[in-house]
């Protein structure tokens, strides 16, 4: 007999009848995220087949050059998910303002944040890239036209946040809340299929994730803990692909930490709050791990702007707290 086949969007119809108040709406719009994920899946096993490797001589909101991977991500995004009529606000790290999809209405109540192309500067590399998403509500009661009243709520406002790792094989991760899970993209059937329920991450590893090139830039404090974890008494290793979300995804399963500390360079971090640190940290908290700036639970900062910066320590629980008893 052959094993029953479950499908994100099996899964995500199933999670729905757990909840009787859910209308359909909020499927309806995660299954326009997997189908602009796998629309990104085939392009990244094309890319050197395809005029879609290499810079588009451009340069980002960022600051950073523009890959036309880059581009033809944030689009299908774009195109996948301002068919959804329940989509009122798209925000994108590629773009300089938040885009309007719908004015507000009692439908079109989600706003869907998201990086499209999370490491892309490893795309001719051919090291793991991937897309990381986060949804909020619309808030009730904001006048009109106020639309970052709308966008900067704290991350524990997310009703929902994954990714998608674009490597050996397409994974993707998501939370609505109720336990981060795990699916990858089968070929042969062209969805993506569940592969651990309720993910579990390790209370503790014994690898750290850093720039570590960047180190002499860092805190004293900072400096201590890799003097430490490098150490016969800390024992730890070194893994760093350099790209958040592929990073992220190791420490999920193997357990371990990343950190991005701030520099002198950028005293306010590097990563960016909405749409990289925010949902991570939810995949995080749900899945038993923890992720701070430094000083608070980054689900906890109140964002000011919107491709607001942040320092981050994420990982086993563990481990968070190890690098923050050096960090402070």
């Amino acid at each position: 007999m052959k094993p029953h086949i479950i499908t994100v969007e099996q899964h995500i119809i199933e999670h729905q009848q757990n909840h009787p108040t859910s209308t359909g709406e909020f499927s309806w719009l995660l299954s326009g995220i997997t189908l602009a994920t796998r629309i990104i899946a085939a392009h990244v096993r094309r890319a050197g087949l395809l005029d879609i490797l290499g810079e588009t001589g451009d340069t980002n909101v960022q600051g950073e050059l523009v890959q036309k991977l880059d581009v033809l991500a944030n689009e299908t995004i774009m195109t996948c998910l301002g068919d959804r009529d329940n989509v009122g606000i798209m925000v994108s790290e590629e773009d300089d303002e938040p885009r309007i999809i719908k004015e507000p209405d009692d439908r079109a109540k989600y706003i869907v944040l998201f990086d499209p192309l999370d490491g892309s500067s490893n795309i001719d590399s051919t090291v793991s890239i991937g897309t990381i998403f986060s949804i909020l509500q619309r808030r009730p009661g904001v006048e009109r036209g106020r639309v970052m009243d709308h966008i900067l709520q704290p991350g524990h406002m997310q009703i929902a946040a994954g990714y998608v790792v674009y490597g050996s094989s397409t994974v993707m991760c998501y939370t609505t809340g109720d336990g981060v899970h795990m699916f990858t993209l089968d070929p042969n059937i062209g969805a993506f299929r569940l592969i651990r329920e309720r993910v579990r991450m390790p209370v503790s590893g014994k690898t750290y994730s850093v720039n570590e090139a960047y180190s002499r830039h860092f805190s004293k404090g900072v400096q201590d803990y890799l003097t430490w974890a490098k150490s016969d008494q800390g024992g730890y290793g070194l893994r760093y692909v350099g790209s958040l979300v592929a990073d992220f995804h190791r420490i999920l399963v193997q357990g371990g930490v990343f950190f991005y500390p701030a520099t002198a360079k950028a005293p306010k971090g590097k990563l960016r709050l909405l749409y990289e640190a925010n949902p991570l940290a939810m995949i995080a908290q749900h899945a038993g791990g923890a992720a701070s700036d430094g000083v608070q639970q980054i689900l906890n900062k109140v964002p000011t702007a919107l491709h607001e910066r942040t320092p981050l320590v994420i990982g086993s629980k563990n481990e968070v707290e190890r690098v923050l008893s050096f960090w402070k």
